[in-house]
């Protein structure tokens, strides 16, 4: 079974995918980290990104290996991010890391994450999940993970927002069967029970 959760940055993805993949017994798939890496791979070879994405052997578990190599903490550099940001509006690769992404899923239960799992790289998926939040509390988790200050995120932020709703292909939108869960009041396990209890309704069916 695969469970998509979707979103935009600061939404929680990351936090309640993690601890929902944990309470089932399910693998976790973080799939910006994907594009982190190919972001990585660019600043160190560059080249063309399609091709990092397509030629790179990336391994998601509770390490991020990069082709054998551990970038579990070299993909989180701001400047990292800033290209994972820029490689993701690439058609190609997109394309590329869906594929990877759709391999992955294919073996086992999963609970995989990211702006697009739903709608393209999962849309079978029978359990689908839209995470939102009030944009200033998106913008206070990110900038307490980030160790910056709220405001400068909440900027950064809508700019973001906008690029990934906006782009051509694959934009952020939910999925139309997805269910939509406000993040902004509820802690992390009332999130994860939710989702829990969409898994065990599918499960039943």
């Amino acid at each position: 079974m695969v469970v998509a959760i979707d979103g935009p940055a600061g939404a929680g993805k990351s936090t309640v995918a993690r601890a929902t993949a944990k309470a089932l017994g399910f693998k976790y798939l973080d799939s910006g980290a994907m594009y982190r890496a190919v972001a990585l791979a660019l600043l160190e070879q560059g080249g063309a990104a399609s091709d990092r994405a397509r030629e790179l052997d990336i391994v998601i578990g509770e390490r991020v290996l990069c082709s054998g190599r551990d970038v579990t903490e070299a993909i989180r550099a701001p400047e990292v991010s800033e290209g994972a940001s820029r490689v993701a509006t690439n058609e190609k690769v997109r394309a590329a890391l869906a594929d990877k992404q759709r391999a992955l899923l294919a073996d086992g239960d999963w609970v995989a994450e990211g702006r697009d799992i739903g709608t393209v790289v999962a849309p079978e998926a029978p359990v689908k999940v839209y995470l939102v939040a009030d944009p200033a509390q998106r913008a206070r988790r990110r900038a307490v993970e980030l160790g910056t200050d709220a405001e400068t995120v909440l900027r950064d932020q809508a700019l973001r927002d906008a690029q990934d709703e906006g782009r051509e292909h694959s934009p952020l939108k939910p999925a139309e069967d997805a269910v939509e869960v406000d993040t902004t009041h509820l802690t992390v396990e009332q999130v994860v029970e939710r989702i829990a209890g969409l898994v065990r309704a599918a499960q039943a069916r």
